[in-house]
């Protein structure tokens, strides 16, 4: 990673801060609402905002690692780093659910008179204009940036916001109808959301650290960029694509006739590395020259190649007047 890179990725802790800020004011603010109403509703909310504080902080601590260069114990770049920060926010989600759960059984078991609602819910609403706010700007900021960590940040913000909107519904049918087990029925739903968004999280962070393969539309992309430069005498496969946070990795094999030179084969390839680069940011193209003539490229397919029987001595190439000069171009 260059240092231009590196510089761009840890502004990105920016944002992260601006998520601590917010987490620490709506912290403040829904338990404001809480000890005026003495609403579990809006505790369970409280509680949640807590989850935002300290997964803002592992946001921030982990972008800061994930920007750093590559070096050589971690010769592929630090980027996974963000994985385990959704992991960890994930993980304290489904925690903060089992604690808003627990709260609301005991709550309907022994119901609480809710006091000085409209105020309560003036300061709750409060609270989630500025998580609305802040949501949107990391969520801007993460695909522009592609950055999982502040993606994952401003959804778990904005599931907090609908969350606050479920709130503020619960509390405000407690005031119409006066039956205060509206209150922790409500508060149950929510946990039951939160538990939801919770697994989402974690199950991404999963996915990135096993080396899923890059998005369908993505791997779309890159074939057709394959598609371009594939010709009679031209062909590709073993391809593997898998994402660490922002950084891609696609690898294969370009198969291509053994009269070619080694200059004639790293032209064409250093163009479809190009091409793809403008396809796909922050990607690392790997690839492979094989000979078309030789039947141990037809085999190359999977990750543990099978052993050669024999293997061939290196011969010297014989000079023909047909053999390629440069590389060939595809004909529009």
């Amino acid at each position: 990673m260059t240092s231009n890179t590196t510089n761009n990725r840890l502004s990105l802790t920016r944002f992260a801060w601006l998520s601590v800020a917010a987490a620490i004011l709506t912290i403040v603010l829904k338990a404001v609402a809480y000890l005026l109403t003495n609403s579990v509703g809006l505790l369970s909310d409280a509680l949640e905002s807590l989850v935002n504080l300290i997964g803002a902080l592992m946001a921030l601590a982990m972008l800061a690692i994930a920007a750093r260069p590559a070096d050589k114990n971690h010769a592929f770049g630090h980027e996974k780093a963000e994985y385990f920060s959704s992991g960890f926010e994930g993980t304290l989600i489904l925690v903060a659910a089992v604690s808003i759960a627990v709260a609301a059984i005991q709550r309907l078991i022994a119901p609480v008179n809710i006091g000085q609602i409209a105020l309560g819910l003036g300061v709750s609403i409060a609270a989630s204009v500025v998580n609305l706010f802040v949501a949107l700007v990391l969520l801007k900021a993460g695909k522009r940036y592609h950055s999982v960590t502040l993606e994952a940040n401003a959804q778990h913000l904005l599931t907090d916001v609908w969350t606050s909107a479920g709130v503020l519904v619960g509390v405000g049918a407690v005031a119409l109808t006066g039956w205060q087990r509206l209150d922790p029925i409500v508060a149950l739903i929510v946990a039951a959301n939160i538990v939801r968004t919770g697994a989402g999280v974690v199950r991404k962070s999963v996915l990135g650290l096993m080396d899923t393969a890059l998005p369908v539309e993505e791997q779309e992309a890159i074939q057709q960029v394959l598609e371009q430069h594939g010709q009679a005498d031209v062909q590709f496969h073993a391809l593997r694509t898998r994402q660490a946070g922002a950084r891609r990795f696609v690898s294969f094999h370009v198969i291509v006739p053994g009269a070619w030179t080694v200059h004639c084969g790293h032209q064409l390839i250093e163009r479809i590395e190009a091409d793809l680069r403008r396809v796909l940011p922050n990607v690392t193209v790997s690839t492979h020259l094989e000979s078309m003539d030789d039947p141990a490229s037809w085999s190359d397919l999977s990750l543990d190649r099978p052993a050669a029987a024999s293997v061939d001595p290196p011969t010297a190439p014989q000079q023909s007047s047909d053999k390629p000069a440069d590389v060939p171009t595809r004909q529009q």
